[in-house]
């Protein structure tokens, strides 16, 4: 993966966050809220909560590779190894009393005063927070979304808003404050900052040669996810934003002798980030970018109408929509950042992210013209993913680009 400098600035903001969330845990200075990855964390900010995220813990559990050695403690509870791996690495390494977040002077997760979820992603994410509500005996409250959403109606938008409004007695009562419209309205503000300069971050990879990859997204992504709604993370991605802009401008490339661009769809396999990254490197093919990282560009967020934009922005996810608006989304990237081919990532135990299962690669394929690689994987269970089957198919879909390549120069 790239190494920018921007990674000092990166684990300096990544090491305070989880400081103060420690913090708050240790000595009860302030509340603590567990929020699903899309949930409404400007919300929970406003009230004053330390907001924690238990998928960017889980993930974390996977690039470690700790994840096969503790989700048995989960699967011994009755938990399918069918369901989300986030999910039972979770539930398992709290089992074990392990955690990544030893790291950042962390022994265990912080304890939750209440649990949150918008399950605009998945069921998963309400039982996994259920197991801790039923465990601590705290609260679990959230918005029950609609999925495989078309075009996005104002009657969806109104059901959201209703939930998100909803939610403010509750979490009143837990946080011992009333909301102040103003500060919700400002940590909507700040979303929205930190959504534009993240995209614009994203965007520097439309130039040739990219300056990063979707590699390095995934882990720059990181502010993106755990500090919406707060400055830190803006100050972050404008760091990040200059340093890339300068690079695209110097034509530094985050694959040296780029030949090849292509779109990443889905979750990453966190245990084998680097390793498929050197892979790509090795074959001189850059994966300019992704559904993943752009998941937390939030356009629709608007301080002037902080409830309604939140749910706006729940509904507009990739992931929430059904096959023909995903599609459409899919070739608008496919042009913008002018790929050579798709590459789709069929997560085992994510079937919500996984757009594999129902055609989509071979309709777009052929729609655009374009070679598709369907990888077999999973987020955290390494068990389904082989890396001497992911080299062969890779190996093979660079051949494809190649001679495409070779047959359009010799047309010309």
């Amino acid at each position: 993966m790239t190494q920018l400098a921007s990674a000092a600035a990166l684990k300096s903001v990544m090491a305070n966050y989880f400081s103060a969330l420690g913090q708050a845990a240790r000595d009860r200075s302030a509340p603590v809220a567990w929020c699903t990855s899309v949930g409404p964390a400007e919300l929970l900010r406003a009230l004053g909560f330390q907001v924690f995220f238990p998928e960017n813990h889980a993930a974390m559990l996977g690039a470690s590779r700790r994840a096969n050695h503790v989700m048995p403690r989960a699967h011994a509870l009755g938990y399918s190894q069918d369901i989300c791996s986030y999910l039972t690495s979770d539930i398992g390494a709290f089992r074990a009393g392990e955690t990544p977040l030893a790291t950042y002077g962390l022994t265990e997760v912080p304890k939750a005063d209440v649990l949150v979820f918008n399950t605009n992603q998945c069921r998963d994410v309400r039982d996994w927070f259920e197991w801790y509500g039923r465990r601590w005996g705290v609260p679990v409250v959230g918005v029950r979304s609609p999925r495989y959403v078309d075009e996005v109606r104002e009657a969806d938008v109104d059901g959201v808003t209703v939930q998100l409004e909803a939610l403010v007695a509750p979490l009143e009562q837990v946080a011992g404050r009333r909301l102040d419209p103003t500060a919700l309205s400002e940590a909507v503000r700040l979303s929205r900052r930190l959504s534009d300069l993240w995209g614009a971050c994203l965007d520097t990879a439309t130039h040739r040669p990219a300056p990063l990859t979707f590699f390095d997204g995934t882990v720059h992504m990181g502010p993106a996810v755990v500090l919406r709604g707060a400055p830190e993370a803006c100050d972050y991605y404008e760091v990040l934003l200059e340093e890339l802009e300068s690079r695209a401008g110097a034509r530094h490339a985050a694959i040296p002798g780029e030949a090849f661009r292509v779109f990443w769809d889905g979750m990453p396999i966190w245990g084998r980030l680097r390793a498929l990254g050197s892979l790509f490197e090795e074959f001189h093919t850059a994966v300019v970018a992704s559904t993943y990282c752009n998941s937390w560009v939030f356009a629709a967020l608007d301080p002037a109408e902080p409830f309604r934009s939140m749910a706006r922005a729940s509904l507009e996810l990739f992931i929430v929509r059904s096959e023909e608006p995903k599609e459409r989304y899919l070739e608008r990237m496919a042009r913008f950042y002018q790929v050579d081919g798709l590459i789709f990532h069929d997560c085992r135990t994510c079937p919500n992210n996984s757009n594999t299962r129902y055609g989509m690669p071979q309709r777009l394929g052929d729609r655009l013209g374009l070679p598709t690689l369907v990888l077999d994987g999973d987020v955290n269970d390494l068990r389904c993913f082989s890396d001497e089957q992911a080299r062969t198919n890779v190996e093979g879909f660079v051949e494809l680009l190649a001679d495409r390549g070779a047959t359009a120069r010799g047309s010309r």
